[in-house]
């Protein structure tokens, strides 16, 4: 018997490979352009979604960030600040009440002991400049008066001057009182005797960052006065607690008559009493380091 078919021929007849249809470049064109069409509805769904109170919310966010920020570079500033206060330096003591005395970490005034008494010691002090302002009133140490004359300086200090430069807070803060017969012009001149208008008053300075020299901004308050120390030589007292007119005036009557004993120095004719103060007002009343100098000069010099 013959067989009907060829078996090969049947199998590969049955199998009929698909033949692919062949995209055309619109048929691609429109699903890119679908896809692009779809995405832009998706991106305007989304901007469409930020209601206005959402976006309050991602601006106080965004503020809070950079106020931490903010807040985090000041409190390293406050940190650095308060730390010269809460980590003082001591001078060398000669007594109890001076080793209890602190002085905040401050720039303060170059100088070197020359000898020490047992009541006083000799200093020689160097160069310096200093920003002064006379003080309303009689008083060297008047609460008000003192207040505002500190507000006045400290106001050129933090800004209010020709530059509007930011200095450095130094220390100690002078109240001295002028002198009555006489003033002294440049060192290149003679002395002159003339009379002083406010010859009664008192007045306070601050002692400017050494870094700059003679080169101070000037003030914008004409009250406000830029003024070199020459180098001097002093004899300094240092005590404890608030000052007053009375203690001052106490303990100068007291510096000079001890210094009428004193083989080397003698008081420098015309010289007036220089309280300096070293210390912010929260101070510990014993913790406070307050000083009053004279100027003197050599005996044999």
């Amino acid at each position: 018997m013959f067989p009907l078919s060829n078996p090969s021929l049947s199998l590969q007849s049955s199998i009929v490979a698909p033949i692919p249809a062949k995209p055309t470049k619109h048929s691609s064109t429109l699903s890119v352009t679908n896809s692009a069409s779809s995405g832009e509805r998706i991106t305007a769904a989304r901007r469409r979604t930020i209601s206005p109170f959402e976006a309050r919310i991602s601006l106080v966010f965004a503020l809070a960030s950079q106020a931490n920020s903010l807040s985090q570079r000041l409190l390293a500033d406050v940190a650095g600040e308060t730390a010269k206060y809460v980590f003082p330096k001591r001078f060398e003591s000669r007594t109890l009440e001076e080793a209890l005395m602190s002085v905040p970490d401050l720039e303060t005034v170059q100088f070197k002991v020359l000898s020490r008494r047992d009541q006083y010691e000799i200093r020689e002090v160097q160069p310096y400049f200093v920003a002064e302002t006379t003080m309303p009133g009689k008083s060297g140490f008047d609460f008000n008066g003192a207040s505002r004359s500190f507000n006045v300086l400290a106001e050129y200090l933090f800004g209010k001057n020709t530059m509007t430069e930011k200095m450095e807070m130094t220390t100690p803060v002078y109240t001295s009182k002028n002198q009555p017969d006489a003033i002294k012009m440049d060192m290149t001149t003679p002395v002159l005797t003339t009379k002083v208008e406010d010859q009664d008053k008192w007045k306070m300075s601050f002692v400017m960052p050494s870094k700059y020299g003679a080169n101070l901004p000037l003030p914008k308050d004409s009250s406000v006065r830029i003024k070199e120390v020459p180098r001097k030589i002093v004899a300094v007292v240092s005590f404890s607690g608030f000052v007053n007119d009375e203690e001052v005036k106490q303990r100068e009557l007291k510096l000079q008559e001890a210094l009428k004993s004193d083989s080397q120095f003698k008081i420098k004719e015309g010289t007036s009493v220089e309280v300096a103060q070293y210390n912010p007002p929260f101070t510990l009343p014993f913790q406070r380091r307050n000083e009053i100098a004279l100027e003197v000069e050599w005996k044999t010099k």
